[in-house]
């Protein structure tokens, strides 16, 4: 039986094609837990940054193929939670336990609880295209916190702050819903990318060009664009 009447065989092969391209995440963050048992941290880092590249192109994708229209009796943004949630907090919670980032194993909890929290929230993006609190790049904390070899009591003390700001009303920007600006963040954004995964691949060359502190200015910038277009989320009384 076709999903939908209207959806040729050609459109429901692009839906489910799309949803495979997302599944394919989890993929990636198995790999990428294989990677850290064996101590391979750079390689681990770049697998959690190809799963980060899915995640951001598969939305783009879905809107263009029309995924829920073609495919209404499979949740899409379901299957998209859960990978996230696989590979933006557990994968990089291990990763920061196992290298060391984390003062005691114990804090991992602290990710992996606020950000259970964060994903289950009816109102974790808002009406207006924003993620509400600390939308759980946890990710982006573990590949900075390894390229810039931060001590145990330094990482402990960020990933308990940002695990407090999965709390906060604070509305971060949704980069593929972004209304202005969305051309200087998706270049920005990618030299970003780029930047690390070469910083990751030939860590020599990152430290003779300072590649990461080159590339921490994207996550800087979408910080002071949230504060900016975003800031603390006031519910209409």
């Amino acid at each position: 039986m076709r999903e939908a009447n209207h959806a040729s065989g050609i459109q429901i092969a692009l839906a489910w094609g799309v949803h495979a391209f997302t599944a394919s995440g989890a993929i990636f963050g198995v790999f990428s837990l294989l990677a850290i048992l064996n101590r391979d941290y750079e390689f681990s880092l770049l697998l959690m940054l190809a799963a980060l590249f899915i995640d951001a192109v598969d939305g783009m994708l879905a809107r263009a193929v029309g995924v829920s229209k073609v495919l209404p009796s499979f949740d899409g943004r379901r299957l998209d939670d859960m990978v996230d949630y696989f590979n933006f907090v557990l994968v990089p919670a291990v990763f920061m336990v196992a290298a060391g980032v984390l003062a005691h194993a114990a804090f991992a909890v602290l990710p992996v609880m606020a950000s259970a929290y964060g994903f289950s929230r009816v109102d974790a993006k808002t009406e207006d295209d924003f993620f509400l609190g600390f939308p759980s790049y946890w990710n982006i904390v573990a590949i900075y916190a390894w390229l810039f070899d931060v001590g145990p009591l330094f990482g402990t003390v960020v990933v308990t702050l940002f695990s407090a700001l999965v709390f906060v009303p604070f509305k971060y920007v949704y980069p593929s819903r972004l209304k202005v600006l969305w051309k200087t963040n998706a270049v920005f954004s990618f030299m970003s990318f780029v930047l690390v995964a070469y910083a990751l691949f030939d860590p020599e060359v990152a430290r003779d060009f300072h590649l990461a502190a080159i590339s921490i200015s994207y996550p800087i910038f979408y910080l002071a664009l949230s504060a900016r277009l975003g800031g603390l989320h006031r519910r209409a009384t």
